[in-house]
């Protein structure tokens, strides 16, 4: 019989709910769509293709902006429609005890806000303890963070891109960035508007970026993009290349460089020498795109670059050992721990 223990990934782009001994039970967006700003229409997926073609009395919002809560009162709608349509499912969530997947670098108010959202749900929780995300995306992408050799881990999420160094269980640095996925697809919509003087939506960006993005082909494919002429008003399409993707992604990638050499050159001599060796892991769903290890390697010098072999499931996977292997248990804590101490335990 399942267990009455659940982990939450609130991630930008979605929302992940495991339970333990069952598995992922939850995985869409983290969109929730209101009609007159009041009544709930729709969340998750069905939200979400929504999202600009809607009508003026039809209002689709995303809750949690930039790895943290933009909105509390949506989101926590949001999450009591979620459990809502798990129950029916899954019977009753009443009195269990929840994982919650926090970054890093973030305030303590942030921090809290996510401790207060599960507490203020109709499932009235029995207990809540917070992981950080950089422990459960290392342990989800099999790294041995107990070990004394540094690890490098860079999550580049939908919004947000999360670099860290972890070392014998604990975090020595973690910097929160406020590039994703989506600032990829801005990138790509911006230098369509300048090169062919056509705007295009944020999905038809994605959609290229999914199709074109490759940092390790010489080969330059194409694909025709839709949108409004900025001169006429008129719909017209034009044909957009790899090579034009690739440059409009490079712009915000040469900004995660950067900040990893900062963090790098504020690391101490030996455990900088351990992540030359042992590389830097990649997690997150914009990860994925093909050549981004090649990329890393190429910028900052040589290292060896390694993807996660879960994507946007990886702090999932983490928080699933977490719950089920007591050996990892002692990186859950309370808020209490988690305010008083502004870190995880070693």
């Amino acid at each position: 019989m399942a267990q009455k223990v659940f982990g939450i990934d609130f991630g930008s782009d979605s929302t992940k709910i495991y339970r333990k001994g069952q598995g992922v039970v939850y995985n869409q967006k983290s969109v929730i769509a209101f009609k007159n700003h009041t009544k709930i229409l729709a969340i998750g997926d069905e939200a979400f293709e929504m999202y600009g073609k809607t009508p003026e009395s039809i209002n689709v919002t995303f809750p949690i902006a930039h790895g943290v809560i933009n909105s509390f009162a949506n989101m926590l709608s949001l999450l009591n429609c979620m459990f809502l349509d798990l129950e029916r499912v899954f019977g009753k969530f009443r009195g269990s005890e929840y994982y919650v997947a926090v970054p890093s670098d973030i305030t303590e108010v942030e921090k809290k806000a996510f401790y207060d959202l599960v507490d203020g749900t109709l499932v009235r929780p029995k207990r809540i303890r917070l992981v950080e995300k950089p422990i459960a995306d290392a342990i989800g992408a099999g790294v041995d963070i107990v070990k004394s050799q540094g690890t490098m881990v860079v999550n580049i999420g939908s919004e947000t891109t999360e670099i860290s160094i972890i070392s014998l269980g604990g975090i020595l640095f973690s910097k929160l960035l406020p590039i994703g996925g989506r600032t990829f697809n801005e990138n790509i919509i911006n230098m369509i508007r300048r090169k062919y003087n056509l705007l295009i939506g944020e999905k038809t960006a994605e959609s290229l970026k999914l199709e074109l993005a490759n940092f390790s082909s010489k080969r330059d494919d194409s694909m025709n993009a839709f949108g409004r002429d900025l001169v006429t008003g008129l719909p017209r399409e034009s044909l957009v290349t790899t090579e034009l993707v690739n440059d409009a992604i490079s712009e915000s990638m040469q900004s995660i460089f950067e900040n990893i050499r900062v963090i790098l050159d504020r690391t101490p001599p030996e455990i900088a020498a351990d992540v030359y060796h042992n590389g830097i892991c990649l997690t997150g769903g914009s990860a994925n795109l093909p050549g981004l290890s090649f990329l890393f390697s190429t910028n900052l010098g040589n290292n060896k670059v390694t993807v996660s072999d879960f994507g946007v499931m990886t702090v999932t996977n983490g928080l699933a050992k977490i719950m089920e292997d007591r050996y990892y248990d002692r990186y859950a804590v309370s808020l209490k721990q988690a305010l008083a101490e502004d870190k995880f335990p070693l």
